[in-house]
């Protein structure tokens, strides 16, 4: 058995997985479906799978709630392969048994992070449907997952074995890596960088539009525009950016106009595989990227490309950190101010180039409602897809900062500052897209409050039962001396990434009503303290 630390870039998805319910954590599970070349019997596959297990550690690491959460890689061992027939027999159905395996919580501590599922009509397999769990894999290892085994399939059919590129590093070197000096050098510098930026941004974006909301409901809807991927392409090769960046650039044109907001921030979802050596270690790496842009003097698009674009350079230089770690300057940030620092937005742009989207027009669709997505806790998270043949931009928001009439603008706004902008003549301004888009108008571009009432007190009070159990587990788990209950989790001494550990403890302990991002939030332990409840 081979152990160590969780690499920097599984701690994002190891916090959400642990900040979501058992029910939704289905939303961390990755569902590949996989034809199966002629000639591949199950034998096969199952040779194959052994082969692939025993080839990558990640297929056979289980994540485990210490206090410092770890990986721990099994030996090589047959991964189960369950099967499922087309054929009328009695037995459940193949999507009844894909959707079983795909909704089920994976228990990551005795589960290795895939499932497999072989189809067959006849007796022949068809389809394989692997179940993935996002903390092991993320897009890249996804793509060379899937092509290894396109490689071993076709080796299969033409007779000849596949040979596949050695494997260089597994996730246990990449986390020996990021523990040596080199690495934390990296981090130290990049963490001291988003120390400076939060210290000059905006609490709340959506200051000026948040509402409360006694029962706040969460909406998603798409708009798949073929006109747009064309535009993109055409205002990119121009201004000789990526697509990407003329997409976040309308995001960021559209929330200034929504908001008024002077500065506009959000998470950026990005990849840390420029890690050298380690690139191409098959597990987890990214993780969101705080990103900010200057509107406060109603830019116009032109030069809000230029200052996004620009942004997302300083970003990325800065980005090969422990999500965790960035929660901790947030949380004493917000201490500081004596107001949350609240970046509930996340924007992720998802190239899908050889696939195709088969849209002839622009269609607008509202989808069920995210209730995954919902108990995250996050304001929004807007989607871009490139698909070979048109753009599909996709919008979750919750009613507090947006409404369902503010959502279809958004999205449909999206399109038309695109469209606007294939003029080179046109560079519309903050202001001409908000009328533009039939935004109301708000506090046009104000500059952003950054700071609050100080630290957030609470008056002092004989210390509760449950306070007592909270700080007691807080000291535990970080091994502190003492804990100053009027402190927030983090300047009390707590280490983010020991929260799922804090939280487990209170359940044993027969508490319960907490979330991950609560205790990483500036709250003081004793505020805390009043939010738990008895477990029974």
């Amino acid at each position: 058995m081979k152990n160590a630390n969780l690499c920097w870039g599984q701690r994002y998805m190891w916090l959400r997985y642990h900040q979501l319910p058992s029910h939704a954590r289905h939303e961390a599970h990755i569902v590949l479906n996989l034809g199966i070349p002629a000639g591949f019997t199950i034998a096969r596959i199952r040779s194959a799978l052994s082969y692939l297990v025993r080839r990558h550690e990640t297929l056979r690491t289980t994540f485990h709630l210490e206090s410092d959460p770890e990986q721990r890689v099994s030996p090589p061992a047959i991964l189960p392969l369950v099967q499922a027939t087309t054929e009328r027999d009695g037995t459940a159905t193949p999507a009844e048994v894909v959707e079983r395996i795909s909704s089920t919580e994976f228990d990551l501590s005795r589960e290795w992070p895939i499932r497999a599922c072989v189809i067959t009509t006849a007796g022949a397999p068809k389809q394989l449907v692997l179940v993935l769990n996002h903390v092991a894999f993320d897009a890249w290892s996804i793509e060379q997952l899937e092509r290894e085994i396109t490689a071993l399939g076709a080796g299969v059919s033409s007779g000849r074995p596949a040979t596949l590129e050695p494997v260089r590093h597994q996730p246990s070197d990449l986390a020996r890596y990021e523990s040596a000096a080199e690495a934390t050098a990296v981090k130290e510098r990049a963490l001291a960088y988003w120390a400076q930026e939060f210290s000059t941004l905006p609490a709340d974006t959506f200051d000026a539009t948040r509402t409360n909301d006694a029962e706040p409901i969460a909406r998603n809807a798409t708009l798949t525009s073929p006109a747009m991927l064309d535009a993109s392409r055409r205002i990119a090769g121009r201004e000789q950016v990526w697509p990407s960046l003329v997409h976040v650039t309308a995001y960021n044109m559209l929330i200034a106009a929504y908001t008024g907001s002077g500065t506009v921030a959000h998470l950026s979802f990005t990849g840390q595989r420029d890690a050298g050596q380690f690139a191409e270690t098959m597990t987890c790496m990214f993780s969101p990227l705080p990103m900010s842009v200057d509107c406060h003097d109603d830019p116009p698009f032109s030069e809000l490309l230029r200052r996004t674009a620009q942004r997302a350079e300083q970003a990325r230089s800065h980005s090969y950190f422990p999500y965790d770690e960035l929660l901790e300057l947030m949380s004493h940030e917000s201490f500081r101010r004596g107001r949350e620092l609240r970046i509930g937005s996340e924007v992720n742009f998802i190239g899908r180039p050889h696939l195709p989207c088969r849209a002839s027009r622009t269609t607008f669709t509202w989808n069920s409602t995210p209730s995954a997505w919902a108990h995250y806790g996050s304001d929004t998270y807007y989607r871009i897809y490139e698909w070979r043949d048109a753009v599909v931009v996709g919008l979750n928001a919750v009613s507090t900062v947006m409404d369902a009439g503010a959502m279809e603008r958004f999205l449909r706004g999206h399109e038309a500052v695109l469209l606007a902008h294939v003029e080179t003549s046109t560079d519309l301004r903050v202001s001409e897209v908000a009328r533009m888009v039939g935004f109301p108008a708000v506090r046009a571009n104000r500059r952003p409050c950054v700071d609050g009432d100080g630290p957030i007190t609470e008056p002092m009070s004989a210390t509760s039962e449950a306070q007592r159990a909270l700080g007691a587990v807080v000291q535990k788990v970080n091994g502190l001396d003492d804990v100053n209950l009027s402190h927030s989790y983090t300047v009390a001494g707590g280490k983010v990434l020991r929260i799922p550990r804090v939280l487990a403890m209170l359940q044993e302990n027969g508490w319960g009503g907490l979330s991950v991002y609560q205790i990483a939030s500036a709250l003081p332990l004793r505020a805390l303290a009043d939010l738990l409840s008895p477990v029974r």
